[in-house]
């Protein structure tokens, strides 16, 4: 592009903005012209991102221009991006990149941005619908088994992420001494993600009937999401590392590793990794993703790249916190 994207965002002062601002401010393509919270009015970034001291000195804002901007970025909690529409009109050609659940079942002209499906249709498209945190680490372990046919069997999945997937605002759940040593389940075969995770699979494989039974876990720790999904399968391990290597050839940020994963490989990342085993007649695909990275606003940042026609991973090499 002859210019800079100019970059919108409301709902400010959550994790996930905070992760897109630490992005953006040092993305070479993009103009950062607003970041709005009513609450942080006239405040520094910094004040509330700390880690952003010395990267920029912009306020928060109290207004907002959709005008202005070439994309906007909404990550204010689940159900709010429906309310901000309705007390809003979008300019004709701005872009939207909705880091919420409200549009992920593509209603209002959405597409799902998981760009490991859905590259070639993001490219073309204005209104985005950024997946959850453990969606796509989930999705990633299944659907290249799902594009192949070859979801069989019921899928059994366990998925742990940090407390950094609760949000920002602290409660019950998420206050350190309740969290720190201590592990827990919760919404067990009834999480939210459930429902995109099983329309991406029924897309790839429309005559999967089998149950996705899923038990997510909140972690003693602040960011990472780990899953382990199983189901039965007749494939030999080869084949099956195979498959995903293949499925995963062009992927920007997945990789099929040989190596047993884990968290430390991707916290701070915009990357998926995934390994694979086979015991018995099970398969067993582990993922890991940072949630609040390739969960969240670094893959809301990578479908902004494509649908600028960008590189992909412009902005976004960014090194593991493996020690």
């Amino acid at each position: 592009m002859d210019s800079k994207i100019k970059v919108g965002i409301i709902g400010g002062a959550g994790y996930t903005a905070g992760e897109l601002i630490r992005i953006l401010v040092n993305h070479p393509a993009v103009e950062l012209t607003f970041v709005h919270s009513t609450s942080n009015a006239g405040n520094p970034l910094w004040a509330v991102h700390s880690g952003l001291l010395g990267d920029t000195d912009m306020l928060f804002a109290s207004e907002y221009d959709l005008e202005a901007v070439d994309v906007l970025f909404l990550c204010s909690g689940h159900g709010k991006s429906t309310a901000f529409w309705a007390e809003n009109q979008r300019p004709e050609g701005l872009k939207v990149v909705d880091l919420a659940q409200d549009y992920r079942d593509e209603s209002c002209g959405y597409v799902y941005g998981l760009p490991e499906i859905n590259r070639e249709r993001i490219r073309k498209a204005d209104l985005l619908a950024n997946p959850g945190c453990f969606a796509t680490c989930i999705q990633l372990a299944l659907l290249p088994l799902a594009a192949a046919g070859k979801l069989n069997a019921e899928v059994n999945i366990t998925a742990t992420t940090g407390s950094t997937g609760a949000g920002v605002k602290p409660g019950a759940t998420t206050h350190f001494s309740w969290r720190n040593d201590n592990v827990s389940v919760y919404k067990a075969f009834e999480h939210q993600h459930l429902i995109e995770i099983g329309m991406n699979v029924r897309n790839l494989q429309p005559g999967f009937d089998q149950s996705i039974n899923f038990i997510p876990v909140r972690g003693d720790f602040s960011r990472g999401i780990l899953a382990s999904v199983y189901t039965d399968s007749d494939m030999t391990l080869d084949v099956a590392v195979a498959l995903y290597k293949d499925f995963y050839k062009d992927a920007a940020f997945t990789f099929v590793a040989p190596f047993n994963v884990d968290l430390k490989q991707v916290v701070n990342t915009n990357k998926a990794v995934i390994s694979i085993e086979k015991h018995g007649g099970k398969l067993l695909v582990n993922s890991v993703v940072d949630n609040l990275l390739k969960g969240a606003s670094g893959q809301a940042v990578q479908n902004m790249n494509l649908m600028f026609g960008l590189p992909e991973d412009m902005g976004l090499r960014l090194k593991a916190s493996a020690f």
